[in-house]
């Protein structure tokens, strides 16, 4: 009568490898997806409590966009530490800067949950700023997720 309820054990996750293109993309969108991806909600076997997620390899990072104008009035804080070092950075600078992808890793870094589960999840995601990434071994399916939505997909 009823269906059975599944719960997936570790050794049971079979992880895949996903790559993204992120030209012209949406960050946020962007971002939600990946997250999406990370924590294994778009299988049918999710479980809460394992990393059920696949491997995400985002590369050309330096190129997504923001919408509106965020990409001058956004601003990313962080703090030394020491009483009054509160920092700030725009997110232009950082795009300009030496570490693009890092817009993109704090991104999604914070849609993932917080504690030791969100940390290891994190730890499959893997952003370059280039075209190039040294994960072909793990022939990554490609995920084209401009294609997904029009939104996703900004022209500049």
């Amino acid at each position: 009568m009823f269906g059975k309820t599944t719960v997936t054990k570790t050794a049971e996750v079979e992880k895949k490898w996903v790559v993204i293109d992120a030209q012209g993309l949406v960050v946020g969108r962007l971002a939600t997806l990946v997250a999406m991806r990370l924590r294994g909600k778009h299988k049918a076997s999710f479980t809460p409590h394992v990393d059920d997620g696949d491997n995400v390899i985002v590369i050309n990072a330096e190129k997504v966009v923001f919408t509106g104008r965020k990409l001058e009035q956004k601003n990313y804080y962080h703090h030394t530490g020491f009483i009054g070092g509160i920092k700030e950075r725009s997110a232009k600078f950082i795009m300009e800067g030496r570490f693009p992808e890092r817009i993109v890793e704090k991104a999604v870094e914070r849609m993932l949950p917080r504690g030791p589960l969100g940390r290891k999840q994190f730890g499959n995601l893997r952003v370059y700023k280039g075209a190039e990434h040294p994960h072909v071994a793990q022939q990554p399916v490609a995920l084209d997720i401009g294609s997904l939505n029009p939104k996703n997909k900004r022209s500049a």
